[in-house]
């Protein structure tokens, strides 16, 4: 019997050797740039989002948008002529946890930011019919009467901080201010936070 026919036959043998090629690929394709400078420097221009931009992201992940979106625009030319430049590790270092996504009921919100006005985001988000007649995308009505209160924008900030974030003490203090006498609603912090998204980077359809 040849050594194969003992692999292909040995169902135990079979995953052992499954598993140490796999590890083995995984230790020369990805454990290398976790050490490239490069890919762990923030692109040049990014900073720490603003107290209004860190509610808003998190107003993102509570209403699911990422589950329907992803933040992930391949290097492949379809991908690149739709949504603009592919996307970059650079852009991501301050990304606790990242939204790259897996699925794509929507479209690529990578490089969203500044494609549309405000009001065009406004509009979408109460009723995306109203702007995109056959979106099947939910409406989200509570957005325009919910208010940030900014309670807990401290500590998310804090916890940031911990992961590697830059925020400054005095950034910290100063987390509660633009919420004061409920000035924004939860969906300004959304829409701002949507517009920053992919700005960096050159825009190219």
């Amino acid at each position: 019997m040849k050594n194969h026919d003992i692999v292909e036959k040995n169902i135990g043998l079979m995953v052992v050797f499954i598993v140490v090629a796999i590890s083995f690929g995984a230790l020369v394709e990805i454990v290398p740039q976790f050490f490239i400078k490069a890919n762990n420097e923030p692109i040049e221009g990014l900073e720490p989002w603003d107290p209004v931009v860190l509610e808003g992201r998190d107003i993102y992940i509570r209403e699911g948008c990422h589950v329907c979106h992803t933040q992930m625009v391949r290097p492949l030319r379809a991908e690149v002529e739709r949504y603009g430049h592919y996307s970059m590790a650079q852009e991501s270092v301050y990304e606790h946890p990242f939204l790259w996504g897996s699925k794509r009921t929507g479209p690529d919100l990578a490089r969203v930011g500044g494609r549309y006005s405000d009001e065009w985001h406004r509009a979408h988000l109460y009723n995306p019919r109203n702007v995109v007649p056959e979106s099947n995308m939910p409406a989200f009505p509570w957005l325009f009467d919910n208010v940030v209160t900014g309670e807990h924008t401290a500590d998310k900030m804090r916890a940031m901080r911990a992961v590697g974030v830059p925020y400054t003490d005095e950034a910290i203090a100063k987390a509660s201010e633009p919420f004061v006498g409920g000035r924004v609603k939860e969906i300004d912090a959304l829409v701002a936070y949507l517009q920053q998204l992919g700005v960096l980077v050159q825009q190219k359809r």
